[in-house]
């Protein structure tokens, strides 16, 4: 593997980490209090979702890399998904993988009200929940950003 599928890889992982990090704090209101001082007990899982996306889109950016698919801006988060979408309909990469992605993005850009771009057509969501019913989904998220790590870590080493 070279250094840049490495590089998006490490970045996965590390996005993948942080995703159990801000989930434990946000679990944990002693720590919010007595390490980062914060008053109120507080949520943080719309973030949970939106690095785990991030994770899947780090792994996804460097299996492409490895197949020799440039996904460099602009519209990089579409290219990526487009690129990968077609290598799961070529049956190139197991069609779990491509639904796991799928979620994640939604997800990611519903809560962070960022665009969402899909096939033919760009939408803008806006979610409004409290945040404390975000962590069943957080938890899903996850989830499915360490399954599909792990199966993308081993695509880009055989």
């Amino acid at each position: 593997m070279d250094s840049t599928a490495n590089l998006f890889l490490e970045r996965a992982a590390n996005e993948h980490q942080l995703t159990r990090i801000i989930l434990q704090i946000s679990d944990k209101p002693d720590i919010q209090r007595d390490t980062f001082r914060i008053t109120e007990p507080m949520t943080f899982y719309s973030a949970v979702i939106a690095h785990s996306y991030y994770a899947i889109f780090f792994a996804t950016k460097s299996y492409l890399h490895m197949k020799g698919t440039d996904t460099s801006p602009p519209e990089e988060h579409r290219k990526v998904f487009e690129e990968f979408k077609t290598l799961v309909k070529s049956g190139v990469v197991d069609n779990d993988l491509l639904r796991i992605y799928q979620e994640m993005m939604l997800q990611a850009d519903t809560l962070l009200g960022i665009l969402s771009k899909e096939r033919e057509k760009r939408t803008i969501f806006t979610y409004k929940r409290m945040p404390q019913s975000n962590r069943p989904p957080a938890e899903q998220s996850v989830a499915n950003a360490h399954k599909f790590i792990i199966h993308l870590r081993q695509l880009c080493t055989v």
